[in-house]
């Protein structure tokens, strides 16, 4: 029987689970909240740029990459969908608050 052939090998390793050599492979639930979370935080901040005020748009950027990047780690995919909700409800009345300015 021939070797495999580099490509090959590539593909061979993220059937078996292994590590592949761009990072950690993820599962198909992990990789739809994923996908949920940057459209999430794309969808913030679009909406930011409803504010007047300059100085509070940047600090609101801020708090939002903040919270994002102090979540980055969390792998649990109950805890992943739980912060999705609640902070897709905050920022639903935050919403509204702006839109009352």
């Amino acid at each position: 029987m021939r070797p495999l052939s580099a490509p090959w090998r590539s593909l061979r390793t993220y059937a078996t689970g292994r590590r592949s050599r761009i990072g950690p492979v993820l599962s198909l639930e992990h990789f739809v909240q994923r996908a949920r979370a940057l459209a999430f935080y794309r969808s913030i901040l679009r909406s930011t740029r409803h504010i007047a005020d300059a100085r509070t748009r940047a600090e609101t950027c801020r708090f939002v990459r903040d919270e994002f990047e102090r979540h980055r780690g969390v792998t649990d995919l109950d805890h992943i969908r739980y912060l999705l909700s609640t902070g897709k409800t905050e920022w639903e009345s935050m919403e509204r608050y702006i839109s009352g300015l």
